[in-house]
């Protein structure tokens, strides 16, 4: 019998269980709160290349929340589920060695959801209530201007996301992020979605510097989990309704957005 990474046994307790409140955090950890700085006393090396989450991390659902609760019976507070069903079943594909692209995946999610509740959908609907809207995501207020600042600052940006290489490259086009990356990754060249070990390591090959001068910026918890598995520094983007995992190791930097994280790396980081 296989074992199974205990990164993707996290990932899959995080997904299956709903995420505490974000005013909860405190309540359920006997840390202190750490909003803006590093893991320990000491400051941590500065990183060279700093990796972005996509989806939520840098770009706003709203669009696809409406989209997705109109197909839904107008119910837009089911996202959530359909969006953490998504990522169970790309873990699900993950552990089974099989692989369907994301989009795919997230179409039959959201036919899943729709079947529990009752609500008739066929494919392309699901397809069209996805696709059309995951391309022109809008940034958050604060993205473009802390990707700026950051180039300024020195490092190599990079994005690294569950969705298809040429979904991220429309996302960022229709974002007018394009310029701010260096390379944006994709699970589709390793086939194994991130928290897996693969996706991480596959851009630390390509790029030629060690987990240690990277740092991984991401809204999901299961996403840092996945790169302080791999050796990489990590901040987490505490975007609205998202929530620390409290059974793993708090992420070296917890900012409420870009800028924020901008600050804090001058204040903290050594050469």
């Amino acid at each position: 019998m296989k074992t199974l990474p205990s990164t993707l046994l996290l990932a899959l307790s995080i997904l299956t269980f709903p995420a505490l409140p974000v005013n909860a955090q405190k309540a359920t950890s006997n840390q202190p709160d750490r909003h803006g700085k590093a893991d320990s006393n000491d400051s941590l090396p500065r990183p060279k290349v700093i990796i972005f989450d996509v989806n939520e991390t840098l770009l706003s659902l709203d669009p696809l929340k409406e989209s997705v609760g109109k197909v839904l019976g107008d119910r837009e507070d089911l996202l959530p589920l359909w969006f953490s069903t998504m990522l169970h079943y790309s873990l699900v594909e993950t552990l089974s060695g099989e692989y369907h692209s994301f989009g795919e995946i997230g179409t039959a999610a959201l036919m899943m959801v729709a079947e529990t509740r009752g609500i008739e959908l066929t494919y392309d609907e699901a397809k069209q209530a996805i696709v059309t809207p995951l391309r022109s995501l809008p940034p958050h207020g604060d993205v473009a201007a802390g990707l700026r600042m950051l180039k300024q600052d020195g490092y190599r940006i990079v994005s690294l996301t569950n969705s298809s290489s040429l979904g991220v490259a429309t996302q960022f086009q229709n974002a007018g992020l394009s310029d701010l990356f260096e390379k944006s990754y994709s699970v589709d060249a390793v086939k194994k979605f991130k928290p897996h070990p693969a996706p991480y390591r596959s851009v630390l090959s390509d790029l030629g510097v060690p987990p240690e001068e990277v740092l991984m910026v991401a809204a999901h918890a299961w996403d840092l989990a996945g790169a302080k598995n791999v050796g990489l520094q990590t901040a987490f983007v505490r975007r609205p309704g998202k929530a620390l995992y409290p059974n793993v190791s708090e992420p070296d930097y917890v900012v409420k957005d870009l800028l924020e994280l901008t600050k804090v790396l001058r204040q903290n980081v050594t050469e």
